[in-house]
């Protein structure tokens, strides 16, 4: 079938009949339309003004966001400690190796090697960023660090 002019028609549901209020108490919208009897909301602008003090109490409800967020990503992080129970002496450590290690899930934003625990074991470190507690017992333990 096709379409023309004598048979277009909206689609079911598109178009709804406007509530027609106050056209007599026949029409079941009339005297007070649909407004109940009196207060504030049947008076007119009543409605606004209300939604305004719920709309406090959410904003009250909400935490406060405080600080800020970098928008600089974070490189992974390591422990000494890991590394001493992980890895055998004289072991070369880099960001594939630590990753194949399961130490570090992401190497896209590079690795930090931090201080946190104690060092007895020869290590090459290649490749990763070191902190200086780090360096210190790396170089102590009589291993070498070589920073990208």
């Amino acid at each position: 079938m096709s379409i023309t002019l004598s048979n277009l028609k909206p689609a079911p549901g598109s178009r709804t009949r406007v509530k027609r209020l106050g056209r007599g108490n026949a029409s079941g919208k009339g005297t007070y339309s649909g407004k109940g009897i009196k207060g504030q909301r049947a008076r007119s602008g009543g409605r606004k003004g209300l939604k305004l003090l719920g709309l406090k109490r959410i904003f009250q409800r909400v935490p406060k966001h405080r600080g800020f967020k970098s928008i600089h990503p974070k490189p992974a992080q390591v422990n000494l400690g890991w590394l001493e129970a992980r890895f055998p002496a004289g072991a070369v450590i880099s960001p594939q190796t630590l990753k194949a290690a399961g130490l570090v899930r992401n190497i896209r934003n590079g690795v930090k090697i931090l201080g946190d625990g104690s060092l007895t074991k020869t290590l090459a470190i290649h490749g990763c960023l070191v902190s200086q507690s780090a360096k210190e017992k790396i170089e102590k333990a009589g291993g070498r660090v070589e920073s990208r």
